[in-house]
């Protein structure tokens, strides 16, 4: 099994909107790499990877949903196999459902996953986010999902927004939540994600900054 990155968090941190700026950062980084994206919502069946697989074609990046994305049957199946596509993979990026709601789906996999050579799973934080504005809020929902995924997170992402009303004063004042998350749980920051037209302003001011597109918008957008 190659690498495999775990995306997690609370619904509506932002957690699809990074997985495709990460998957085609990486793409980028490693253009000769089998990089594929497995969207593992079962439990929101808007705002999903599942929406982006002419995207993710382009790139080369095989895109995996679960068995009626983008059909009219809202019935929670998958009907792929993790340790197959794992195996056929030199990174395997998981966009998993909100909250412990979502990570169920991935705690039955939790032993395939274990055998992976790196495991790295990541928790988004957005500090905008109603239930997750406080480090404690936060901290306390990122325990949930791990009990659920029967998974420990190795890392936090910091992807703070507004949305469109997002400005560099969001995103300079998120820097101590996540930095007081990190704290608490023991855990690296690994990405603060920036919105494109910010980052020449900010890459210097934050910490691990990575430039995203904004591809997941809500329909009045």
């Amino acid at each position: 099994m190659g690498k495999v990155i775990v995306i997690t968090g609370h619904y509506g941190a932002g957690k699809t909107n990074f997985s495709i700026n990460l998957a085609l950062a990486l793409a980028l980084e490693q253009p000769q790499a089998r990089i594929t994206v497995c969207d593992l919502d079962i439990v929101n069946p808007y705002f999903r990877t599942a929406d982006h697989a002419e995207l993710f074609e382009r790139h080369g990046i095989k895109l995996i949903t679960p068995l009626f994305a983008n059909t009219s049957l809202d019935i929670p199946a998958l009907g792929f196999d993790m340790a197959g596509e794992a195996a056929q993979s030199d990174l395997l990026i998981l966009d998993v459902g909100g909250d412990e709601q979502g990570a169920i789906a991935l705690g039955r996999y939790a032993d395939v996953l274990g055998g992976a050579q790196g495991l790295e799973m990541l928790y988004v934080v957005n500090r905008c986010r109603k239930l997750t504005e406080s480090p404690q809020e936060a901290l306390e929902l990122m325990y949930e999902i791990e009990q659920a995924a029967r998974l420990k997170h190795t890392g936090v992402v910091n992807n703070s927004n507004l949305g469109a009303l997002t400005d560099e004063e969001t995103l300079l004042r998120s820097v101590q939540y996540a930095e007081d998350i990190c704290r608490e749980a023991g855990l690296p920051l690994r990405y603060t994600a920036v919105r494109s037209e910010l980052f020449d302003a900010l890459a210097n001011k934050l910490p691990c900054p990575l430039k995203c597109e904004v591809y997941v918008k809500p329909v009045w957008e």
